[in-house]
């Protein structure tokens, strides 16, 4: 039988990729979405991937939402928390709102789907959890304090529960993008995504395909040696 992955945000851009590739790697898949009912239908016909729909940054949504993916299709063996969003703006700008909606969704999710299926895990001895950070949340970026403080809790959180999983078997790891090719970034302007390429050493963004290789990598059965980690893909743009 194969393993159950959970993939939030999984319909669309980096997170469909990571779908799509652990489909097609053997996996059952259960993607995640937060709203546009019609893209996550085209995706699941496209597919084959059922879609789930669910406010990550809901505690008890989250809940309700495994306990109903764990009666159709088993166990959540690989969790991939991948949903995030921007609300980008200057901290002397920033709305408590624009603050607390980038919090929720990007970090608090990745609480509220650990915690949901933890237990089981440890239970049953086995766990892949990977963490979708960004190189933002590393290097820090102008305009998204709300981001980048997101980002970089993942990779704290990703380390603990990392210390907590180890005797279970359960491997904690995050992946930090650097600059991909989704619509996010496409919507940057031409001559400031210019200045970004400039300086990335490998000379171009990255694709959707070159983080769905990093998760494969890390949710494998015998990856059980690394965790804790934090794989950077940013093309060479930020090391240390």
């Amino acid at each position: 039988m194969s393993r159950v992955a959970l993939v939030t945000g999984g319909t669309r851009g980096i997170g469909e990729a990571i779908s799509t590739a652990l489909n097609d790697a053997g996996y059952t898949v259960a993607a995640n979405y937060a709203g546009n009912d019609a893209a996550a239908a085209e995706f699941s016909e496209r597919t084959g991937i059922k879609a789930y729909k669910f406010d990550v940054s809901d505690f008890e949504a989250v809940q309700a939402a495994v306990q109903q993916i764990e009666a159709d299709l088993g166990p959540v063996e690989v969790l991939v928390n991948n949903a995030g969003i921007t609300r980008d703006g200057t901290m002397h700008r920033m709305t408590f709102e624009q603050w607390d909606a980038v919090i929720q969704t990007n970090l608090a999710s990745c609480f509220n789907c650990s915690r949901a299926v933890i237990e089981g895990m440890r239970e049953r001895a086995f766990g892949r959890i990977v963490n979708i950070g960004s190189v933002n949340g590393e290097a820090g970026q102008y305009g998204q304090v709300n981001y980048a403080a997101a980002k970089s809790g993942i990779h704290g959180f990703t380390k603990a529960l990392a210390l907590e999983g180890a005797a279970k078997h359960i491997t904690v790891n995050a992946i930090a993008p650097g600059y991909v090719e989704t619509d996010m970034v496409r919507a940057v302007p031409e001559d400031v995504l210019a200045k970004i390429i400039r300086t990335i050493p490998i000379g171009r963004l990255g694709r959707v395909e070159d983080i769905a290789r990093g998760v494969l990598f890390l949710v494998a059965d015998d990856a059980e040696f690394i965790t804790g980690s934090t794989v950077d893909i940013n093309g060479g743009q930020h090391m240390y």
